[in-house]
């Protein structure tokens, strides 16, 4: 029935081109990554010798994320984020570049971070 209809290739080669451009020019890495692991908007980056702790907030959410100064090799990593009468939540493992996020509903309440990565920690402090 289809055997005399001949398709043209030119929409198929400008799709796999298109797609073949998103593979090679994907999202750029760095400090945007991080940023984009956490919603909200910074409240609070508390440096120590082998990363940086950050917090976020925002709709009445909390989000941590402990990013290490330079990745390489997998090593212990833990963030762990509180609200205010809360329990605590946390992610640890070993890892090369960030532990978290970690996001805990907060409403109007005070929340606090630790962070650690190869023994080096840092803490926020209660944030409200």
């Amino acid at each position: 029935m289809f055997g005399g209809m001949k398709r043209n290739p030119a929409p198929t080669l400008a799709v796999l081109a298109a797609t073949g451009s998103l593979l090679m020019f994907g999202p750029p890495s760095g400090s945007a990554d991080a940023a984009a692991a956490c919603a909200g908007r910074p409240v609070k980056t508390v440096g120590f010798s082998t990363g940086e702790l950050r917090l976020y907030k925002g709709n009445g959410y909390a989000c941590a994320v402990t990013e290490a100064k330079s990745p390489g090799p997998r090593r212990q990593m833990s963030v762990t984020i509180q609200a205010r009468g809360g329990a605590p939540a946390g992610d640890s493992g070993a890892y090369t570049q960030r532990a978290g996020p970690v996001t805990v509903h907060v409403g109007n309440r005070c929340v606090r971070a630790t962070g650690s990565i190869s023994g080096s920690s840092a803490e926020t402090g209660w944030v409200c």
